[in-house]
């Protein structure tokens, strides 16, 4: 049960919920409610299945380029650090003007939810988790997390009435920050083991 809190937190803010959020409102920002939903559900629906892909496809990228799961923990860390210091100084999304067409799985999808920082932590835990309970285990609470985030891709209009702007900006740079200490820690593991 840790194991799986433990992951589905993590994960969650990985994700970066609050900034999805608010691209998902600015990018459907002339959509009717129904509408709005179906977009949410295709988004949701599309980064399960490119979440699970590079879950499932981890290890075997390791194998073929023949990196260590320690160097590709401070490459990953250094990316959601990264990712941090954006949500943490107010990143701006893509050029919101630019987007026609069905937006679901390009942007929204990827990379605005699954970006090059969230494949990194995918392809860490894919590959260095052994035992097929803790794979069922870290796969569940993965589902769960992403399922949260298009819970509140779902109830963005309600969300967007009761936060405002100001508010959805308070919690990416909460999350933000959460990201930095995971990003440390992941560096942090990555160097120790490495010099072992």
């Amino acid at each position: 049960m840790q194991l799986f809190l433990d992951i589905y937190l993590k994960f969650f803010f990985v994700l970066t919920p609050f900034f999805v959020l608010s691209i998902f409102l600015a990018l459907t920002r002339d959509y009717n409610e129904s509408t709005r939903r179906r977009v949410a559900l295709k988004v949701t629906l599309a980064v399960v299945l490119i979440v699970f892909a590079l879950f499932m496809f981890g290890r075997y990228i390791f194998t073929v380029f023949g990196v260590t799961l320690d160097a590709f923990k401070i490459g990953a860390g250094i990316l959601l650090f990264l990712s941090a210091i954006s949500l943490v100084q107010g990143r701006r999304g893509p050029d919101l003007h630019e987007e026609k067409g069905d937006i679901s799985v390009v942007p929204l999808a990827i990379p605005i939810t699954v970006g090059p920082a969230t494949t990194g932590i995918l392809f860490v835990l894919g590959a260095e988790l052994r035992p097929i309970t803790e794979k069922l285990t870290v796969g569940a609470a993965i589902l769960c997390a992403v399922l949260t985030v298009g819970v509140l891709l779902f109830l963005a209009s309600g969300i967007e009435r009761r936060l405002g702007d100001t508010g959805l900006n308070i919690f990416s740079k909460l999350t933000g920050l959460m990201l930095a200490s995971i990003a440390a820690q992941l560096v942090l593991t990555g160097v120790q083991h490495f010099l072992r």
